[in-house]
């Protein structure tokens, strides 16, 4: 049976991040044999758009609001469906999405691996990497952080068992 991986993160954001996303990291899972769940690929990117577009603010906002509720459900429904999380921990500080669907897959017994290549500091202090509350929930679901695209699908590799 495949694994399947939610991909929690702030990637679909940004540029550089979705070619992060689509180019590198969702085809190294695949050639893992693994099956990449990904949130920016599950709702209806076309209603999203049209609400933005909405000129009367308080009908976007409306619309907008109704919109937020169904991404959150759809991702929750989606991390229920995986067997592990991807979070995707770059940045000043973990995004805070990312770091609620980490607390949401660790309290539902998901195996978590985190990856930061992001080289600045993000912790609560030296001896961690990040916020020591997501940091907690990474290694205590078995997971790990990791700080290299090769490492990471090395750590993913020696789970699969």
């Amino acid at each position: 049976m495949a694994i399947k991986v939610y991909l929690a993160g702030p990637l679909g954001f940004s540029e550089a991040g979705r070619l992060f996303h689509y180019q590198c990291l969702i085809p190294s899972l695949e050639r893992l044999d693994l099956v990449p769940v990904d949130p920016w690929t599950l709702g209806d990117t076309s209603e999203l758009q049209a609400a933005l577009a909405l000129p009367d603010l308080n009908q976007q906002r409306l619309q907008l609001a109704q919109i937020n509720r169904q991404i959150g459900a759809t991702n929750t429904e989606a991390i229920d469906g995986c067997d592990w999380i991807l979070a995707n921990l770059d940045g000043v500080d973990v995004d805070s999405g990312t770091a609620a669907e980490i607390g949401y897959g660790f309290a539902n017994g998901k195996r978590i691996f985190g990856y930061r290549g992001d080289f600045r500091l993000s912790c609560d202090n030296l001896g961690g990497r990040v916020n020591l509350q997501v940091e907690y929930f990474i290694q205590a679901s078995g997971g790990l952080i990791v700080s290299d695209l090769e490492s990471l699908l090395a750590a993913l590799e020696n789970a699969k068992g």
